[in-house]
């Protein structure tokens, strides 16, 4: 059962960075933001482990955080450099994952449209990062997809003709989506979770404005 679950998880492992100090995330701005650091992600990564004990409050062993940080710097890093191209697009769109939603049970009103596939927002509960995310990239003219993985977005980005992305999903996800859309030269801004799983996960959604 553990092989299987493994077979479809991101990550090998699971991570919960919700309780770690904002500064953090601060400093990942500031490693990212002077670019020559990109020829030592491994030596920044360590730098921010032995900081703030990721390894202790997380539970992860150490190769598992440095793996988690070296990931966490290099999307930071990649988000700034394609910033100047995503500005100068139009059509945006953004992609969420269906199990930041704070229910994943009937207590969510989201219509599944099969067709697409996506979930539909129903706005039925004001704290759920979904609804957050959903409204405030609305209000700024994108297309929001709420999507049970990640096989659908080929058809949603040539249907939509999209000429940017903005993307939640975990670090791994990220990565492997950077080399279909730099085929498709799109430019892509991407927010990685900062709690994985399957349900239940969780991004900052104020990282997430800031991209938007």
């Amino acid at each position: 059962m553990r092989r299987e679950k493994e077979k479809y998880m991101p990550y090998r492992f699971n991570f919960d960075l919700t309780k770690i100090s904002r500064s953090f995330f601060a400093d990942i701005a500031k490693i990212a933001s002077d670019m020559k650091v990109h020829k030592r992600i491994g030596e920044a990564a360590r730098n921010l482990l032995e900081r703030f004990k990721i390894h202790e409050i997380t539970g992860l062993n150490v190769s598992d955080a440095l793996t988690l940080l070296e990931d966490f710097i290099d999307i930071q890093i990649r988000n700034l450099t394609e910033k100047e191209r995503f500005l100068k697009t139009g059509r945006r769109v953004l992609l969420l994952p269906h199990c930041s939603r704070k229910y994943m049970d009937s207590r969510c009103k989201a219509r599944f449209d099969p067709d697409i596939p996506s979930y539909i927002c129903a706005h039925c509960s004001p704290d759920c990062l979904i609804n957050m995310a959903t409204q405030l990239a609305e209000s700024r003219g994108y297309h929001v997809y709420i999507l049970p993985g990640g096989s659908c977005i080929p058809k949603i980005l040539k249907e939509g003709r999209y000429e940017a992305v903005v993307g939640v999903a975990c670090g791994e996800e990220i990565k492997l989506a950077y080399s279909f859309l730099d085929r498709m030269k799109i430019p892509v801004m991407a927010v990685p979770l900062i709690k994985n799983g399957c349900a239940y996960t969780k991004f900052n959604i104020q990282a997430l404005e800031n991209l938007l």
